[in-house]
This record gives structure tokens, sequence and C-alpha cells, in this order.
């Protein structure tokens, strides 16, 4: 499965943070360098690296040369929604 369709998975299922289920971590393995650590001090760094994530997946949906099998629209929009909610369950973290 491509970077890309796993990415929009990820969106797809950042909703379901609202319903108190957990995000799927998106890489290869553990980052590193000073990102890395900017990431270990703020709370929910797997929902920050997702929403990060997800704009760069927009960004090649948008760019892409073709449409995507006509899904183009659809993945920005649900991208789009899923960052929306994703950053709301931020704004409502107590810590």
């Amino acid at each position: 499965m491509s970077k890309l369709l796993r990415i929009a998975g990820v969106g797809l299922l950042g909703g379901a943070f609202l319903t108190g289920a957990s995000l799927i971590s998106v890489g290869s393995g553990p980052a590193t360098g000073p990102s890395a650590t900017a990431a270990a001090d703020e709370h929910h760094p797997h929902i920050h690296a997702a929403i990060r994530e997800l704009k760069e997946a927009r960004k090649d949906l948008k760019e892409g040369a073709h449409d995507f099998g006509g899904h183009r629209e659809d993945a920005v929009k649900a991208i789009d929604v899923a960052i929306e909610q994703l950053e709301v369950c931020l704004k409502h973290d107590k810590r």
C-alpha cells in the first residue's frame, strides 16, 4: 500500500479520537533529530505528526498530475475533515 493511501487512511480514522480510539503510528521507525526532540516535548506527538503528514498528503494530492482515479477531490475533503477533527481534539485537551 502506498504511503499516500496509508496517510489518507489515517486521516479517515482521525475522527475516531472523538470516540476514544488511539491513532495508529505512521512511519517506518522512531524519529530522530531536532524534530524528534520537539515532538517528544509536545503533548500527543502522534496526533501532531499525523496532522503534519495529512497536510503533506493533501499537498501531494492537490499538486498531483492526475486525479487518482477520480478520488482526489473526495480524498482532499476527507483529509480536511480529519485535520479539523484532530485539531479540535487537541484544543479540548485538559493538560
